[in-house]
């Protein structure tokens, strides 16, 4: 099987496009979606381009932390960071946020995308290691990893979102 770079999955959310960026972009809440990340520490209050902070995950008993910025900030429509590891680039993380207002009910089509940033540069094979290390997964099964974890963090997003 080829190695996946890219991966995306979406979901459609009974609330409008404001509410659910306010959900993707508050940093603080990440916790509370994904079933890797168990919390972040953020500079500043505001969360805008350029916004920097840490995130730590959990993935059984193993531990790590990433280095992120937020390269994208658009309230309502779209937000992104990048994640970096001893600064080395590993992925590119956003969210696309569109309105489909009169499709199945829904009015916000969220999509969650993830890139692997672990190719064609210096340190590729030393971040790939690292991440095998730390996160027991290997760079190649990532993807399906994280396309599993994409899932269930749209899931909770739509559902907490509904829930208001």
């Amino acid at each position: 099987m080829e190695r996946e770079w890219v991966v995306e999955e979406s979901v459609a959310i009974g609330a409008g496009t404001r509410a659910v960026y306010a959900a993707v972009a508050d940093l603080r809440r990440m916790r509370e979606w994904s079933p890797e990340v168990f919390a972040t520490w953020i500079r500043g209050r505001a969360v805008k381009a350029g916004t920097k902070f840490v995130g730590f995950n959990r993935l059984g008993w193993r531990v790590w932390f990433t280095t992120c910025e937020v390269t994208v900030a658009v309230p309502g429509e779209a937000f992104a960071f990048r994640v970096s590891s001893f600064g080395l680039p590993v992925a590119l993380w956003g969210y696309r946020i569109e309105d489909v207002s009169g499709e199945d009910g829904a009015r916000t089509r969220l999509t969650e995308y993830w890139e692997d940033l672990r190719r064609g540069n210096r340190g590729a094979g030393l971040v790939s290691l690292l991440g095998k290390v730390f996160t027991g997964v290997p760079a190649e099964e990532r993807a399906a990893l994280n396309r599993a974890g994409m899932r269930a963090t749209l899931g909770r997003i739509k559902a907490g979102v509904e829930r208001g």
